[in-house]
């Protein structure tokens, strides 16, 4: 089975994370720090936006190409690609805010649980029916 909507959403995470990357490279740069985050906020907080993604985004792919190969349907595999990504945008830019406890980051954290959720559920209930067959 080709997996045409994981390949989508992963080719988009790839460019988050570039994204995500080149802001880490880019504070670095400018606050002159080689190593760590050299006591900047600002670098503190592209690393964590980066280093956020890093550890949220693979583990949904995995599920994602999972499922899809498992037959879910197209419009669910969509829905969960397009609102973790939302989720994950929302994350980010709301971690680059001068105030990081805000809405955009609460509700990207939210959206991103919701679907980690829901996908969890639904890769059990795949595989407990697969397994009793």
């Amino acid at each position: 089975m080709m997996l045409t909507v994981t390949a989508l959403y992963t080719g988009l995470f790839l460019l988050l994370m570039l994204a995500l990357a080149a802001n880490v490279v880019r504070n670095r740069l400018s606050g002159q720090v080689s190593l760590g985050d050299g006591g900047k906020p600002v670098l503190q907080q592209a690393v964590r936006a980066h280093g956020n993604a890093a550890e949220y985004i693979p583990i949904v792919l995995i599920g994602l190409g999972i499922l899809e190969n498992l037959g879910t349907g197209a419009a669910m595999l969509h829905l969960y690609g397009a609102v973790f990504f939302i989720g994950r945008l929302m994350h980010a830019w709301g971690l680059a805010q001068p105030n990081t406890t805000n809405n955009a980051r609460k509700g990207g954290i939210v959206l991103s649980w919701l679907v980690m959720l829901v996908m969890a559920l639904q890769l059990l209930w795949k595989a407990l029916a697969h397994m009793m067959l």
